[in-house]
């Protein structure tokens, strides 16, 4: 009992002491939720690819294993053969995940390097410079 009085004494007198000799602002941003006294700008209501959630979804995913593994490097030497064959196994399960999510174009961003390079071949060979590409 008397611990906790003590601790609802210092908690109390604390936020009497901040509340007492704290700065007191009224500018327009402070009262902004998760802005810390920054204008907000624009909505948060803003629409992202799917990619980036396959991507966040591949990061967890990930992370997630890499903490198995860790764990599995720490118990090597309890753990033996067997454990080395099942950490084996799990390593070659993630690849193969991952071959099938790069496959599939889970990991491609942006326009397609072959239709770029089209692009640029095609704007040299229609540009006026004199280093186009019919005088390479």
């Amino acid at each position: 009992m008397v611990y906790t009085a003590i601790v609802f004494a210092l908690v109390g007198l604390i936020l009497g002491l901040s509340y007492v000799l704290g700065q007191r602002h009224r500018d327009r941003a402070t009262g902004e939720p998760y802005e810390s006294g920054i204008l907000s700008t624009g909505s948060a209501r803003l629409r992202f690819p799917s990619q980036f959630y396959m991507v966040a979804m591949l990061f967890v995913i990930f992370d997630v294993e890499a903490v198995f593994i860790i764990t599995w490097a720490i118990a090597f030497e309890e753990l033996g053969w067997p454990g080395y064959l099942a950490v084996s196994v799990f390593i070659g399960i993630l690849l193969v995940v991952l071959i099938y999510e790069w496959r599939n174009g889970a990991l491609n961003f942006g326009p397609d390097g072959k239709r770029i390079l089209k692009g640029y071949q095609k704007a040299l060979r229609e540009s006026p410079h004199p280093l186009n590409s019919q005088s390479v």
